[in-house]
């Protein structure tokens, strides 16, 4: 029991807190717009860079594990976020912000693949620990436009809730330094095969890659709502600064309660029809958020993206389980096609905005909404066939 909470506990606190620095980025990124004197398009490129260290970790972690070992990499690439932040906030120049949002990216990244693929392996092939792992998420995201929005209100500026961030990350580095990292890992297969299983490699599988572009296109949704909703909101002239960025907590508190749902419902509902059920949902709130300019129906539409929002990513994760269990290559490429879409997305959204304003850009959304639909369907409908 012992070495088991050495092991949860780094994973579940490390995503607490990389949650609040996600959200954080969105929260504070109008003052940076403001402060550095910046466009969209540049800003969205801020967000792509972030996304793009993400999607890079997918394929440095692996060898370097291999290498040094899962722990030394995964305290080295953790110890990325709280520097690179730090140097964030000093606002050097354009390249060498973008330069620190690739390194922030590649540490959120690693936290993510070491935490997805230890309660993966460790879990049975239940989702309910997945999910409450990404509540602990959700739970960061939630606080962090709350905590930012509180700074700024009582004069402490945008660097405030920045630094109480760098600090928790700086834990989260010495969480792992105590983490108990290798106990009851699988042993990962030369051939890429499941452990201790007959099946096929997890890259001739079909569910792999359909999982994939559905988690392609919902890190490109949720991407850009952590990224440019604060922005949205503020530039639809119908509500405050301090709402619009606790509109976005709202969002979150809603993502806990999901997930909270989500690990109850996983037990007893097949997962891959409780993925489609929840995209379904998406997609009709997205609609409706972006279809008014009414305070109370956007902040309704926010909070049911939220909620439905909740399972998409843990669920699906654990839908592909036993294909990827443990193969760090197969955890790796998985999250890599999914980080994709968090690369592309944010950075369209920003050159569209720039062009026919914010409002309108983020309409392109709606694609990522609709497939997101479709590919769960397609999931349905292969798993019925075997």
């Amino acid at each position: 029991m012992k070495s088991k909470f050495r092991l949860f506990f780094p994973c579940y606190f490390s995503f607490f807190v990389n949650g609040a620095m996600v959200l954080l980025v969105g929260a504070i990124l109008p003052y940076i717009i403001e402060e550095a004197g910046i466009n969209y398009s540049v800003a969205g490129g801020f967000l792509s860079a972030f996304a793009i260290g993400n999607l890079i970790a997918s394929f440095v972690n692996p060898p370097m594990a291999s290498k040094i070992g899962r722990k030394a990499t995964i305290i080295i690439f953790s110890a990325l976020i709280p520097v690179m932040l730090f140097f964030i906030t000093l606002l050097p120049p354009v390249p060498v912000i973008y330069a620190a949002f690739v390194l922030v990216g590649i540490g959120r990244g690693s936290v993510s693949i070491i935490n997805n693929a230890v309660v993966n392996d460790n879990s049975n092939g239940k989702p309910t620990a997945l999910n409450l792992l990404h509540m602990t998420f959700a739970a960061g995201a939630f606080l962090a436009p709350f905590i930012t929005s509180l700074y700024i209100g009582n004069g402490f500026g945008w660097r405030a809730p920045a630094y109480t961030i760098i600090a928790g990350s700086a834990l989260s580095v010495i969480l792992y330094v105590w983490m108990e990292i290798d106990y009851n890992w699988p042993v990962e297969s030369k051939k890429g095969k499941n452990e201790g299983s007959m099946a096929q490699p997890f890259y001739k599988s079909p569910v792999f890659y359909v999982c994939g572009l559905l988690l392609f296109l919902y890190l490109g949704l949720e991407n850009c709502v952590n990224g440019w909703f604060v922005t949205y909101f503020k530039s639809m002239n119908i509500m405050s600064s301090a709402y619009a960025t606790n509109l976005v907590s709202v969002t979150w508190v809603m993502v806990m309660l999901g997930r909270l749902l989500t690990a109850k419902l996983s037990s007893k509902v097949d997962k891959n029809k409780l993925i489609l059920a929840y995209c379904v949902a998406t997609t009709i709130f997205f609609f409706l958020l972006t279809a008014t300019h009414s305070l109370p129906v956007i902040t309704v539409a926010i909070a049911g993206l939220g909620f439905f929002f909740a399972g998409i990513y843990p669920t699906t994760v654990s839908s592909v389980g036993s294909i990827i269990k443990g193969s760090t290559a197969g955890m790796s490429l998985f999250l890599a096609i999914a980080a994709l879409g968090g690369i592309v997305t944010p950075q369209i959204v920003g050159f569209l905005a720039d062009r026919i304003g914010m409002t309108a850009a983020i309409l392109v959304l709606a694609f990522n909404a609709v497939g997101m639909l479709v590919m769960a369907a397609v999931n349905v409908g292969m798993k019925k066939r075997g």
